[in-house]
């Protein structure tokens, strides 16, 4: 319900309130004071302007033009890609709802894994289980979706060592189902729908989230650690 990425759908997403303090938090958790910090796949800012708002000093990583230039005009420092930044030089490095869509992931991972600093982190939150592939994630250009083990394996491969693995939004999962069952053939949500679903049912899925962590959910929530 919550995968869009593009510009007209990362306006949409604003309206996702609780889903998007639910992920600024998740970074906050993992931010150390006076740390370096890299928002990988920024997309219009959304995320490093409310942590600058908290005092954290973010880097944004932007590919597309447009966006990328709304994050400098907001004050932030935005690269086109990572060949801009030393190696070893980042603590934290987040990313949002984009390792999916990048056909060569393990690649993108590698990289991470060098311009993270011994001991640094990444943290990775992607859409889970290929069964819920719908028109959704065609829409947004979505190369998969993962579960926790392939994952795990892959970032295992690149070099970090996982410090959390779970699932996220259990009642997503079932929502998502919904929707590629019946959902638009053009990957559309309604915006009524979104602010429903994320005012009233996305807090009671991260409650059942305790139950469901390790089974089922519409994301894949980990944090890793470079050796």
């Amino acid at each position: 319900m919550f995968d869009y990425t593009g510009t007209d759908n990362l306006e949409l997403m604003v309206e996702a309130v609780n889903y998007n303090a639910f992920l600024l938090a998740l970074v906050r958790n993992e931010v150390g004071p006076g740390q370096s910090v890299l928002d990988f796949g920024a997309g219009i800012g959304t995320f490093a302007s409310a942590l600058a708002q908290h005092g954290v000093a973010v880097r944004c990583v932007e590919p597309d033009p447009r966006q990328r230039e709304r994050i400098k005009a907001a004050g932030m420092v935005a690269h086109a890609d990572l060949d801009g930044l030393a190696d070893g030089c980042i603590d934290l490095l987040y990313s949002l709802n984009v390792l999916e869509h990048i056909e060569d992931d393990m690649a993108v991972l590698r990289q991470w894994h060098n311009k993270v600093k011994p001991g640094g982190r990444v943290l990775i939150y992607v859409p889970a289980f290929q069964l819920l592939y719908s028109s959704m994630d065609r829409m947004v250009g979505h190369c998969r979706r993962y579960t926790r083990g392939e994952l795990s394996d892959k970032v295992q491969q690149a070099g970090f060592v996982v410090l959390r693995n779970e699932y996220v939004d259990s009642v997503g999962f079932l929502a998502s189902l919904l929707f590629k069952a019946f959902g638009s053939d053009d990957g559309s949500i309604n915006r009524q729908a979104l602010i429903a679903y994320d005012r009233y049912v996305f807090p009671l899925s991260r409650l059942m989230d305790k139950s469901f962590k390790h089974l089922l959910g519409k994301n894949v929530l980990m944090v890793a650690q470079r050796r």
